[in-house]
């Protein structure tokens, strides 16, 4: 596949243009770890959503949507539209906590939450294991994503476009900071959506598929359905039971954290305010669930019908890796169809895509490293410039780690997986330190090495032969978790009345689980409301799902179906309104 003349410039001048706010705000970005981490906590709301749906719009995020449909329909979706159960409660119950914390990562959060050196401890474990082995292993694999990429539409073998890629993101992450990140990121994702639907367009104007009538008349029911089949009950438990009782709450995961964290925190931490913290997540998730997969899915179904069988791709890409063909495949190839001009957008909106991940990863892992190690536990005196610059030489490192990583990844997939599952059955612990007042720093350090144990028992067993159903692994863990870290809980003293204190005084948690540290406090009742919120983040997900639910059964050409979510859009997204400004009312006005 070659990209004309026309390709190459809309690719380059949408790279340039996505310098040009890196460049602007590098010197304000350089003057502090407060301006290059948290952008000096002055982004607004559309900024800061803009930025979160951008970062998990990735390079594989499209490959990864075509190879669920693919494999079991558009039903199995549901492994990650489960999720908004997780974000609509960050939205609602932890947004504005997180804000009024006033700490530069969520890594800090340990020690104004806990005291002592069990705090420290934790703090320090994750700052390593987080931003270095984990978070170089999540860029491993957007890494893979663009090499997949870059080999069907470009001919570029992997080392190629790992050059490629980690010069233009260290020269962007080392000097834009999250100000950078932030602006641009808005910006990439305008283009990587324009460019969504147009293959989604162009999927549909193939041979092959006829049109939106000639794709829904050769796709099975079966296939098109957005519930899966429940008389397939492993399917079924495994898609849409399992993730909507257990994995939203117990299970962490970058973007999708009980309770926030990671990325999604920093760019909380950055908003100028509590208002702004909560309306940008929302936004967020919006555009997460209800805007973005409908394109990919149009094309993963376009796909079955270019390509039904891998052996097919293989034929029409001769010169691609062996190695790299599977059903996720099945997206890149769908890209050559674009004409001229439209596949060079395509290019720049993957690239965006990617740079957007990439930028946040080197970012978030490198606050992690700089503030919550290498600050906190090696320098504590140096220097703002001094932090700064130390912040863009781990950036550099840890883009080449992810780059070696990339070439291991494939045959490191059991390696990955398991880092994945170490923390699984720890998200009811991340819900509730905010709410429950006798959670202590054991429970965390339990948490932790429970999860590790059984994560790693499962792993072993399977390489002895003995393989565990990913079901059962996923309900033993988060139950013996669960009970070690509330056992470790009850069994160990509470933190002191005085850390217990100046964390209520400064979040202000809502419900009866601080009702004894409250009156301690002297500070007077939480400006939340526990009801409130729940009303909420039900009324958030209805208008959510409704959105979603809505557009895939108006391109099903299901009138009556359509209409019934269009009337739990509209009743749903009034009242979501007319709470907001009751919420609105209940911001603190923090502006650390």
């Amino acid at each position: 596949m070659q990209l004309t003349t026309l390709d190459w410039v809309i690719v380059l001048v949408s790279l340039a243009l996505s310098f040009v706010p890196a460049i602007y705000l590098m010197r304000r970005a350089g003057s502090s770890t407060t301006e290059f981490f948290t952008s000096g906590r002055a982004a607004p709301w559309w900024l800061i959503g803009g930025s979160m749906v951008a970062t998990t719009f990735s390079t594989d995020t499209p490959n990864l949507v075509t190879n669920l449909v693919r494999e079991h329909g558009v039903a199995n979706n549901w492994v990650w539209w489960a999720f908004l159960l997780t974000g609509m409660s960050t939205v609602f119950f932890y947004a504005r906590m997180w804000r009024r914390s006033g700490v530069l990562t969520d890594l800090e959060f340990y020690e104004i939450r806990y005291a002592g050196k069990p705090a420290a401890m934790v703090r320090g474990f994750r700052a390593v294991y987080l931003g270095l082995f984990f978070n170089v292993v999540i860029m491993a694999t957007v890494n893979l994503a663009a090499a997949k990429i870059a080999n069907v539409l470009l001919g570029w073998p992997m080392s190629q476009t790992l050059w490629v890629c980690a010069v233009i993101n260290v020269a962007f992450a080392s000097i834009a900071g999250l100000w950078g990140v932030l602006v641009t990121d808005v910006f990439q994702f305008v283009i990587a959506m324009v460019a969504s639907v147009a293959a989604a367009y162009f999927a549909l104007e193939q041979p092959q598929v006829g049109g939106l009538s000639g794709l829904m008349a050769q796709i099975p029911p079966s296939t098109l359905q957005l519930l899966p089949d429940f008389n397939d009950w492993t399917l079924t438990l495994s898609v849409l039971i399992l993730p909507l009782t257990i994995s939203w709450w117990s299970v962490w995961y970058p973007g999708s954290e009980p309770g926030g964290g990671s990325y999604i925190a920093q760019r909380i931490l950055a908003a100028k305010s509590e208002k702004d913290a909560l309306g940008g997540t929302l936004f967020f998730n919006i555009c997460h669930y209800s805007l973005r997969p409908w394109p990919w899915i149009i094309v993963a179904l376009a796909s079955m019908l270019v390509f039904p069988e891998l052996s097919d791709i293989t034929k029409a890409f001769p010169y691609v890796e062996p190695s790299m063909i599977g059903h996720d495949m099945a997206y890149p190839a769908m890209l050559t169809f674009l004409p001229a001009g439209f596949l060079g957008l395509m290019v720049a909106g993957l690239l965006a895509a990617y740079v957007s991940t990439i930028s946040t990863h080197l970012n978030w892992g490198t606050s992690y490293l700089v503030h919550d190690l290498y600050r906190r536990f090696i320098n504590a005196d140096a220097t703002e410039h001094h932090y700064v610059w130390m912040g863009r030489l781990v950036t550099a490192l840890l883009m080449l780690l992810a780059a070696g990583m990339t070439f291991l990844l494939e045959s490191a997939r059991s390696s990955f997986e398991l880092l994945l599952s170490i923390g699984a059955g720890s998200g009811l612990l991340y819900l509730l330190r905010w709410y429950w007042w006798r959670i202590n720093a054991w429970s965390e350090i339990a948490a932790m090495g429970v999860s590790f144990v059984v994560a790693t028992g499962f792993f072993a067993a399977g390489k002895m032969g003995y393989v565990v159903g990913a079901n059962i692994v996923l309900l033993v863990t988060v139950g013996v978790t669960t009970v070690a870290w509330v056992g470790a809980t009850l069994l160990t003293k509470p933190e002191s009345d005085a850390t217990l204190v100046a964390f209520y005084r400064l979040v202000r948690p809502a419900g009866p689980g601080w009702a004894d540290i409250s009156r301690q406090a002297g500070v007077g009742p939480s400006p939340d409301s526990l009801p409130q919120q729940l009303l909420g983040w039900v009324l958030g997900c209805a208008f959510v799902y409704a959105t979603l639910f809505g557009m895939g059964s108006a391109l099903y050409g299901l009138t009556a179906q359509a209409t019934m979510w269009g009337v739990v859009w509209v009743v749903s997204g009034l009242w979501l309104l007319r709470m907001l400004n009751t919420l609105w009312r209940g911001d603190v006005g923090t502006n650390l």
